[in-house]
């Protein structure tokens, strides 16, 4: 009965909202009318957005991919140069200084969006190579706190580590490494971050540290192509001490 009751509620308030709603369109036509036109104008609206949008997106990762293959070019003098079929460049500064342009000019056109943040990031590794690596250690420290695409963060933070460990800053590479090995979620591999910590610890003389990374590694990824040598220093730096 209690079923049949609030069925029958509900069809009366359905038959009641068409109601109230013809109604409202007899005695109110003129805003009806302009109600319609200003829905359809939203929809051609919206129609058009996303059409701009996608035509924007295809021009950035068209302009993201050349610069991409600048990056990869090969240099006269290096092996199957001459049988790639694309353009040589004769020196890898030269080369590296075209594909940082063209990143950068990326970036600028695209802003935050995923494709402008990846061309941020190549510009970075291209401005490494031509040795500007302060203006690269800012752009990836900006790259590696925050965005919406873990793989660029992720690459970030490992650029960076990278860098902080070349340069003898063993406690920000650390912090560094940590943060992607201990991210459940991160889109770097946390087998190639945790040797990366391990090795690190070796050089800054923190061997009881570093035997415990390469433990770490033997145990959390048995599979990892790290595993190996993560045994032979653990075996090493064990003896040792």
């Amino acid at each position: 009965m209690k079923k049949e009751l609030k069925q029958q509620i509900k069809q009366d308030e359905l038959r009641t909202g068409f109601e109230h709603a013809a109604g409202w369109v007899s005695t109110h036509r003129d805003e009806a009318r302009v109600t319609v036109i200003a829905l359809a104008v939203l929809g051609l609206a919206a129609v058009g957005f996303g059409s701009y949008r996608s035509h924007r997106q295809a021009s950035a990762e068209k302009a993201f991919d050349e610069a991409l293959t600048i990056f990869h070019a090969p240099v006269t003098g290096e092996p199957d140069a001459a049988q790639t079929g694309g353009t040589v460049y004769a020196t890898a500064a030269e080369k590296n200084q075209k594909a940082a342009a063209a990143f950068a000019d990326v970036a600028n056109r695209y802003g935050s969006s995923a494709t402008g943040r990846r061309a941020r990031y190549y510009a970075a590794l291209a401005n490494l190579e031509l040795g500007k690596t302060a203006e690269a250690e800012a752009a990836l420290q900006e790259l590696a706190s925050g965005g919406d695409d873990p793989l660029v963060r992720g690459l970030a933070r490992l650029a960076l580590a990278d860098i902080q460990r070349s340069s003898g800053r063993w406690d920000l590479a650390i912090e560094g490494y940590r943060k992607i090995v201990d991210d459940n979620g991160s889109a770097v591999p946390r087998d190639h971050a945790l040797m990366r910590l391990a090795s690190t610890f070796e050089e800054a003389q923190r061997a009881p540290d570093a035997l415990s990374a390469y433990l770490r590694l033997i145990e959390e990824f048995p599979s990892s192509v790290y595993a190996a040598d993560a045994k032979r220093r653990h075996e090493y730096l064990g003896g040792r001490g």
